[in-house]
């Protein structure tokens, strides 16, 4: 089966949250959402990634109702007055419009394109293909974040298979004693677990110190990675507080290229050893091109009048582009891949079989 290498997906995830990121227009969101979803579908028939434990839809309409009454609530501003809650009510008194209730809808609809674009990552890549991507420098890092990711999941499988086990021996759960047969069988389990993991990564020599740096080598890499942060904390200070944009990216260029720079340099000396890597194949280039695409289209000048929305102070139906949107699909790469991946592999099955030779 075709698959998208993890880089592509991190670029396609990163053009849908800076889309979001750089537009309030209601056109434009649901056209997002659209591509989300159907990206999503798509991958729905192909994975055995486990269901949220709250379905995404209804958590989209809570999201969006919860923004929606919270800004009409908090922010009393627009000509369009719905009805007026008594000004002695702290925080809450005054008028509720309409455009404040479509403003914070909006904003809803952002924070649930935040979450289906992350869902459609957890959806698309396993957990080792993400903690993988950590660079070498921070291998610590990715041990301790992988541990803990898979902690949970495991423990809630153990239970499960526990909690099955005592049910086929007549046991059932009335209160909190009858709770005792289930919690020390899990407890036991998680011991036993860490110790095997601690096992596991003693005979792999982890946490052993290995060749060591000159102190030299590593007073030069702690000043470069203080320095480094230095002047991005700088760059930033110039664009925010400053007003000074050409002296405040070029240190944060500087600051991030001196902070990769020093990281990668202290990775060189950790190794890492890979099963089976995933090549960058021809697909790869489309999707992460057409992300590429999508942010830049999103950031061209000639698109800002038409991102930048606001209902107030009166709600006005917002402008529309049709190339912008037209860019906008192009976040529907992935699907068009693995649909494609889908029809050649039914096309290859069907073939019929030569037939043999008399």
């Amino acid at each position: 089966m075709r698959r998208l290498h993890p880089g592509a997906w991190i670029a396609w995830l990163a053009a849908a949250i800076a889309a979001l990121s750089l537009t309030r227009n209601p056109f434009y969101l649901a056209l997002l959402l659209l591509c989300i979803a159907v990206v999503s579908r798509t991958l729905r028939s192909r994975t055995e990634a486990p269901a949220l434990p709250l379905p995404l839809l209804r958590l989209a309409l809570f999201i969006v109702a919860l923004s929606a009454l919270f800004n009409a609530a908090t922010a009393h501003f627009g000509q369009t007055v719905l009805f007026t809650l008594p000004a002695g009510i702290p925080l809450l008194g005054g008028a509720i419009t309409l455009e404040g209730l479509v403003f914070g809808m909006i904003n809803g609809l952002v924070l649930v394109g935040f979450l289906a674009a992350f869902n459609v990552l957890y959806q698309a890549l396993p957990t080792h293909a993400l903690i993988r991507m950590i660079p070498r420098a921070l291998y610590p890092v990715a041990v301790v974040i992988s541990i803990a990711v898979s902690f949970v999941p495991a423990t809630l499988e153990q239970f499960y298979q526990i909690r099955d086990a005592q049910r086929m021996r007549g046991h059932q759960v009335r209160g909190l004693r009858d709770g005792l047969p289930l919690l020390m069988p899990l407890l036991v389990g998680g011991l036993e677990r860490a110790l095997q993991l601690a096992e596991a990564m003693t005979a792999r020599g982890y946490g052993s110190l290995g060749a060591q740096t000159s102190p030299a080598a590593a007073q030069r890499l702690r000043l470069a990675l203080a320095l480094g942060l230095v002047l991005l904390l700088a760059g930033l200070l110039a664009l925010l507080f400053w007003q000074q944009p050409a002296v405040g990216w070029g240190l944060v260029i500087g600051g991030g290229g001196l902070l990769l720079a020093a990281l990668a340099w202290q990775g060189r000396g950790v190794r890492r050893t890979t099963y089976r890597r995933q090549p960058w194949r021809s697909w790869d280039w489309l999707v992460a091109g057409a992300s590429l695409l999508v942010v830049l289209a999103y950031l061209l000048p000639a698109s800002r009048p038409t991102l930048a929305y606001t209902p107030y102070p009166r709600l006005s139906v917002p402008a529309f582009e049709l190339w912008l949107a037209a860019a906008t699909l192009a976040l529907l790469a992935p699907a068009g891949v693995l649909q494609a991946a889908s029809a050649s592999g039914k096309r290859r099955w069907a073939r019929p079989k030569p037939a043999e030779a008399s």
